[in-house]
């Protein structure tokens, strides 16, 4: 009886470390998150859409915070002058502001490789949410040699932004793709905080 009691906890412990063994490491791919269906495009035009809920909070709260953080990001360093709030419809509860900012893709002391990055933000405050819709995004690259505009919807759409494979971002405008993808994470991600602290 003595026996069986003491060999009772080496059983259960072995049973658990079977539980416990480490999976199989599995080789997940770096571009993963901006691979297909990481850029939406909505009526033809490349839209970044996202709801943000607020409970508690009126549509003029929300109004008046999101115009707060779509002014403080007019001033934040790397905004061009041109950035700025040019819709505040306080009757529909509406806000845009049009953006111009410095997308740095490398800094090296002999090389500095960016894009001018354009685009609208759009907001619509209602009781306990806002949409928040980032859009009409566009670049103007080597501006200082020899400029090109492009538009996001012929530049990094998974078309124009993917390998043939679809496996991996293009050699060229990949990188357009993998910063403006981060650039609208950090921005929902900066108005999610603001409402929902």
């Amino acid at each position: 009886m003595i026996t069986l009691m003491l060999c009772l906890p080496m059983a259960i412990s072995a049973q658990d470390n079977t539980w416990e063994q480490p999976k199989a490491q599995t080789q997940q791919n770096p571009d993963q998150k901006y691979l297909a269906g990481a850029v939406p495009v909505v009526d033809g035009k490349v839209a970044f859409t996202t709801t943000i809920s607020a409970p508690g909070k009126s549509s003029q709260q929300i109004f008046d915070i999101m115009l707060e953080q779509l002014t403080k990001l007019a001033k934040e360093e790397g905004q061009y002058e041109n950035s700025r709030v040019n819709l505040q419809d306080t009757e529909k509860m509406l806000l845009a502001g049009n953006y111009q900012e410095q997308l740095v893709f490398k800094r090296q002391p002999l090389s500095f490789d960016y894009t001018r990055l354009m685009y609208t933000l759009m907001v619509e405050c209602s009781d306990g949410e806002a949409k928040v819709t980032m859009t009409r995004i566009h670049y103007l690259y080597e501006e200082e040699r020899e400029p090109q505009n492009l538009i996001a919807e012929e530049w990094i759409t998974d078309q124009y932004g993917l390998t043939k494979k679809g496996n991996k971002l293009a050699r060229i405008s990949g990188k357009f793709r993998r910063k403006t993808i981060d650039r609208k994470d950090y921005l929902f991600e900066l108005f999610n905080n603001a409402l929902t602290k």
